[in-house]
Formats: C-alpha cells, structure tokens, sequence
C-alpha cells in the first residue's frame, strides 16, 4: 500500500507541470484512498507496539500516537505529550488542547478535521523538553505519519516542533509569520498553546499565523 501512496504522489507531482492544477477525485475513489491512509498508519502503529526505544517509555502511562483524519488536509504538530495526555493516549486534552480548540474554532475548523500528533510520542518527565537522543527515536514515525497524510499544510507549534521538522536551530519568534516548507508541504510555525497561557499578549501573533494557515487551507496563500 505505501508503493501505492508513493506512485500516486509521483504522478499528481507531474500534474503541474502539464498545466493541470486541480485533480477531482470521485468520491469512491477519496473513500478508497482514505482507507488506504487508514491501514498505513495503523500499520505505522503498530510498528511502533509498546516502544521501548528510549528512556520516556519507562514512567508514561500510555504512548500518544495521534488522532484525526487520515486525508486531513492539515496536520497539528506539538511537541510531546503532557500529563493529561499521557492518562487518556490522546493528543492536546489539557488546558493547552482546549486552547488548540479555540484556535481552530477561530478559523472555522474542529479538532475532527485536522490530524494531531506530536514530535515525540511518550509524556517526558515532568513536561520537560525532549531530549535530542529521544526525538532521533521517535522522529520517523512522526515523518511517516506525515508522508502517508500528505497534507494541504502542516503547523509546528513552538520551537522544538518548528526545529525538528525544519531542522534548524532558529527560534520560533524568528520562524513564525512565514510560510516554510516541509517536503514541498507548506508549513506555518506558531507559539505552542501552552505557552499562550503563559502569554497570553502573544495571541495578537498568534492570530496572524492563523489567517495566513487558514488562507492555505482556501487556496487563497
């Protein structure tokens, strides 16, 4: 199945170059390609299986793989799991996930159309930054995931999301306000949630990343 994700890129890759913008797919064929998408990232999933693969697994009490569409057409990228999210295995259900909701209210979407995951998938120790060695392990189910979405656009929030994927070293205030791009996917860094409620001023910033993502999501960017 993930050949078949890889050829169909290839092709609608070429599409632009034929002058041909805009691919319709019938709606057979959108509910055969999400069910595709829905069995690779189970299958991710399960590779993944109960992780071992650094020191986080020994204190979380569930792995937060991710939630959402599988064709969602944008992906939420935070950091790590926090304590109310290492009790549920699911991803932003604290105060910093009701925020989430808020910001994507304000742009006319719900939590059930974007996919969210984070950078790292077990809750680190008193929510503190994932170390280096921990991201390197857990980074290619994160780039997997990313690969078999494919979405319209992805939006990092804070620093150490922006950084991984962008890989650079650059602060999030310097990052955020621009379009970026990811693998020829566009994608918008913002301030974490969680910061905002530290913050709150920053939410006039905020604001603005959210306009330009939204103006992704309609064409319009």
């Amino acid at each position: 199945m993930q050949d078949i994700l890889e050829e169909l890129k290839k092709y609608l890759g070429w599409l632009p170059d034929l002058g041909i913008k805009h691919v319709i797919l019938s709606k057979k064929m959108e509910e055969k390609l999400k069910h595709i998408k829905e069995t690779e990232l189970q299958r991710i999933k399960d590779e993944l299986g109960e992780c071992h693969r650094c020191p986080l697994c020994e204190n979380r009490h569930h792995i937060v793989f991710g939630e959402g569409p599988a064709d969602a057409c944008l992906v939420i990228v935070g950091e790590a799991p926090g304590e109310e999210e290492d009790l549920q295995g699911k991803p932003f259900v604290g105060a910093a996930g009701e925020l989430l909701t808020k910001m994507l209210k304000a742009i006319e979407l719900s939590r059930e159309d974007v996919y969210i995951t984070n950078i790292v998938k077990c809750r680190p120790p008193k929510n503190r930054n994932p170390h280096p060695k921990e991201i390197e392990k857990c980074k290619p189910f994160l780039l997997k995931q990313l690969r078999i979405i494919h979405p319209k656009v992805i939006c990092t929030l804070g620093s150490i999301a922006t950084q991984t994927l962008l890989n650079t070293k650059t602060s999030i205030s310097l990052l955020r306000g621009k379009i970026h791009f990811w693998k020829n996917i566009k994608l918008i860094p913002t301030f974490h949630p969680a910061y905002l409620l530290r913050n709150p001023r920053q939410k006039k910033l905020v604001w603005e990343d959210l306009k330009l993502l939204k103006g992704i999501i309609e064409g319009k960017v």
